[in-house]
């Protein structure tokens, strides 16, 4: 039996960045959040959301909601040696954030990756070598290790799309590299997916390594295309590549039930990718996802014991 708490993200609102006209202003993200059921929430990039812990604090404790995790990006993959103080000092202020709120955990977002999703230009090659890789797995632990013992938080890199930890192979290889003690992963299944691989099988074999989840589906079909045609990832969102569940891959109840069987005690974050889109769609497909994964045992109450599903809708 494994106690699930499930909770939203700002990306659902399809924000992506912490300044951007075209997002959903925070206020009504936090607003539409509670209108859509949920009660915790990932923070999303740093800046959107007040910084200062008191502001932030009132504006989530007047809606009901609690902090489910802080959110790093914008600073790299920490496979290039000189990226590493200014990663390390934006980790610093998110754990800083996060502690303050009641959080526990932190998602670290390794973007930009090797592409511009607008141009699709490629920043860097797309596999690391073997002093990026080594730099890579020193750097995650080495993260890990300073944030825990400095701010009580638990760090989970996020293997993401365009990033060097995206296949199957790579996430599997970083895994067995890196120190349990300090590197933990933040599981999203969409973006495993959206590289061809098998969720179910990572959690089954690294079950100890699961410390987060992005609960996340993809239009199959549309990934081949972005595939086929080498496009970056922030363009196949923009084509609708992050679909509402239960229209995509991985399937749903398959995720809830070995989640369910592994003896967890995880965040399962609702993350689909919706960069840019009007402000009148994000909270219709929150709530009908709410209501569709609430099928499954996860959300019915703020700490939810999950064992054996059935899949519906599929």
């Amino acid at each position: 039996m494994s106690h699930l708490r499930l909770g939203t993200a700002p990306d659902s609102w399809g924000v992506w960045f912490a300044d951007e006209p075209a997002q959903t202003p925070w206020r009504r993200f936090l607003d539409e959040v509670v209108t859509a059921g949920y009660e915790w929430v990932e923070l999303g990039p740093y800046g959107y959301l007040p910084t200062d812990p008191n502001r932030l604090g009132e504006e989530l404790g007047q809606r009901g909601l609690k902090v489910a995790g802080g959110t790093v990006h914008g600073v790299g993959g920490l496979y290039n040696a000189a990226d590493w103080p200014a990663a390390l000092e934006k980790t610093r202020r998110v754990a800083e954030l996060t502690s303050a709120l009641g959080g526990r955990d932190l998602v670290f977002v390794p973007v930009p990756g090797y592409r511009d999703d607008n141009t699709g230009a490629f920043l860097e090659p797309a596999e690391l070598d073997t002093d990026g890789w080594r730099t890579l797995v020193r750097s995650s632990d080495e993260l890990g290790k300073i944030i825990g013992e400095e701010y009580g938080v638990r760090v989970h890199f996020h293997e993401h799309a365009d990033s060097h930890v995206e296949t199957q192979t790579q996430i599997e290889r970083f895994l067995d590299d890196t120190d349990p003690r300090y590197t933990s992963l933040c599981l999203d299944t969409g973006h495993v997916a959206y590289r061809a691989g098998d969720s179910i099988a990572l959690m089954r074999k690294y079950p100890q390594r699961m410390g987060y989840i992005h609960i996340k589906q993809v239009d199959p079909e549309v990934a081949r295309k972005a595939g086929e045609e080498g496009i970056p990832f922030g363009q196949a969102v923009k084509r609708g590549v992050c679909v509402e569940p239960p229209q995509g891959a991985p399937a749903i109840g398959s995720v809830v039930d070995t989640l369910g069987e592994m003896g967890l005690d995880v965040f399962v974050v609702v993350e689909q990718d919706l960069y840019p889109c009007a402000f009148d769609v994000p909270l219709p497909i929150a709530a009908r996802t709410r209501e569709y994964l609430g099928r499954f045992g996860l959300g019915a109450t703020s700490e939810t014991a999950v064992g054996a599903t059935k899949e519906v809708g599929r």
